[in-house]
């Protein structure tokens, strides 16, 4: 596969879908959800690339046991739950390959040295890292020396996490960094995205920013984009009803498509700073209120309080002047609806 240096290609919104274990295991399932992503619009599908053995330990117990009642997987271990959501490596190729054939990007995010070195083997043309994994500096600098774009999750990172997470990515060779505003909470409510942290973010670290959304819907990632976002990753699966280990908080066909409409009009709306007229507005300015006579009047009548009014449209004198009208003697004769101008006066 040819490595796509400007991953993220211009300044518009970049749609990711993350597919996460929302395949079920069924490699049909799998494609199906690139073939819908794709359909909506999407920029890119992401996968997940691990598997129970190179991302925790096969304990069933103590530490490695979900005893968290709030979590969607409370009541399983971390081996258990990976072992039904990881994606076989050996799917690998074939989504990537129906992804290009779809017209979208696809790429993944690594979770140990040995997943990099099988996704540069299938050319992955960026790379993302979880939020959970943003603090593992040997893997940042295995993933980052690899010379692709990194797209770092910063739930629960601090400042100085942030910070020395980008210093281990630059010093080992990537400078391409997209900076995601992450809740790592599933799903997450509004009031815990604080997403006025996207705004300081690129402020602060300079690079390209956006966000991880785990919240339903899409009114948080829309309004991202205002305050500087640029890339909005979602879960993504063709039906919360079918199941899925992600799928509580995933999106389906309908609500991707409706992320990706209206993130275009968000960013185009957006515009610039400008006061005045615009070009489309140009005709709308007729309409404005303005004066006009409202009886017939003769060559010499003085103007009385009630023989002129404001009213649209806009193409007699200017509003402004109605205390210097009044008063006046018109000097020909004037019809009712005949706009005010000086040479009537």
């Amino acid at each position: 596969m040819v490595l796509e240096m400007n991953f993220i290609e211009n300044d518009e919104p970049f749609i990711i879908a993350e597919m996460s274990g929302n395949h079920n295991h069924s490699i049909e399932k799998a494609l199906k959800i690139v073939d819908l992503a794709a359909q909506c619009g999407v920029n890119a599908i992401k996968l997940q690339t691990y598997t129970p053995d190179t991302i925790t330990l096969n304990v069933d117990d103590g530490d490695f046991f979900i005893s968290d009642k709030s979590s969607l997987w409370q009541g399983t271990s971390l081996y258990k739950l990976y072992s039904k959501a990881y994606t076989p490596w050996e799917w690998h190729k074939e989504i990537f390959l129906r992804a290009a054939q779809r017209g979208i990007k696809c790429f993944s995010t690594p979770f140990d040295p040995s997943a990099v070195e099988f996704l540069e083997d299938l050319g992955c043309p960026c790379y993302k890292v979880a939020s959970f994994e943003n603090t593992d500096l040997p893997l940042i600098r295995v993933i980052a020396s690899t010379g692709k774009p990194m797209i770092v999750s910063t739930g629960m990172a601090t400042i100085s996490d942030i910070d020395r997470m980008l210093n281990s990515a630059y010093g080992a060779g990537c400078s391409d960094i997209t900076l995601l505003k992450c809740t790592s909470s599933y799903p997450a409510s509004p009031a815990n995205s604080n997403l006025l942290t996207i705004k300081h973010m690129k402020e602060t670290f300079g690079t390209r920013v956006g966000i991880s959304d785990h919240t339903l819907g899409i009114g948080a990632a829309l309004a991202s984009i205002p305050l500087g976002g640029r890339v909005i990753e979602k879960h993504f699966t063709d039906s919360r009803a079918l199941g899925g280990v992600d799928s509580a908080f995933s999106m389906e066909p309908e609500e991707m498509s409706m992320l990706v409409r209206e993130s275009k009009t968000v960013y185009q709306a957006l515009g610039c700073v400008r006061y005045g007229i615009t070009d489309e507005e140009k005709n709308s300015v007729h309409y404005r209120r303005s004066l006009y006579f409202t009886r017939d009047l003769k060559a010499g009548d003085t103007i009385g309080m009630n023989d002129v009014r404001s009213v649209r449209p806009g193409f007699g004198l200017s509003t402004e002047f109605i205390d210097i009208v009044r008063g006046r003697k018109v000097t020909k004769d004037v019809k009712m609806g005949t706009p005010v101008s000086w040479d009537l006066i």
